[in-house]
């Protein structure tokens, strides 16, 4: 038995399997930085350790969840806009035939979940991931769009993500900036 809506889930199940990855690496350092400053002798006098890690857990995968799911959120909007501007499609299947790349993020998430004890490869398997999905959505994309179009719709993608990472890499490096001088030296 096939179902066509089978696939509509396998964007939450991607954004679930790497939320748990990087989830389970951040409890694994959190437990090492408790450790190091001794927080983590004190917490198990009041708690078990499954109750530690499982709230560590639990904290981390909440957190890489609303932001994964920021992500797909802010990523289906700039593809919608894409398509609006760029394909000659006005019926909207090229957007059904769109949701077969979700497919590989599915692959990568279940990947990454192998590789918890490096953040590196997690992030390494994570950006791998999203270019190989964004090659499989340009030859998808490809026939509903002309040559310009082809073009513009690849400059806008690149255009946009790279001005949103700027934009949160320079107001971190503010931020950071701002408490390394506000500290009494």
């Amino acid at each position: 038995m096939k179902n066509t809506y089978l696939i509509g889930y396998f964007p939450l199940i991607s954004i679930i399997l790497f939320s748990l990855s990087f989830a389970i690496y951040g409890e694994m350092e959190a437990l090492i930085l408790l450790k190091s400053i001794g927080v983590y002798d004190g917490m198990r006098e009041f708690f078990s350790v499954t109750g530690i890690k499982l709230s560590l857990l639990l904290a981390a995968f909440i957190c890489f969840f609303m932001l994964f799911a920021a992500l797909k959120l802010i990523s289906d909007t700039i593809l919608e806009f894409s398509l609006l501007f760029f394909s000659k499609d006005s019926e909207g299947e090229s957007l059904k035939s769109v949701r077969k790349v979700s497919s590989i993020y599915v692959i990568g998430g279940i990947l990454s979940l192998l590789m918890v004890k490096s953040i590196l490869l997690i992030i390494a398997i994570f950006i791998i991931t999203t270019i190989v999905a964004f090659v499989y959505f340009v030859n998808i994309i490809s026939p509903t769009l002309s040559n310009a179009g082809l073009i513009g719709l690849i400059f806008f993608h690149t255009m946009i993500w790279s001005i949103l990472l700027l934009t949160v890499f320079l107001s971190l490096m503010k931020l950071y900036n701002s408490l390394i001088a506000s500290l009494p030296v």
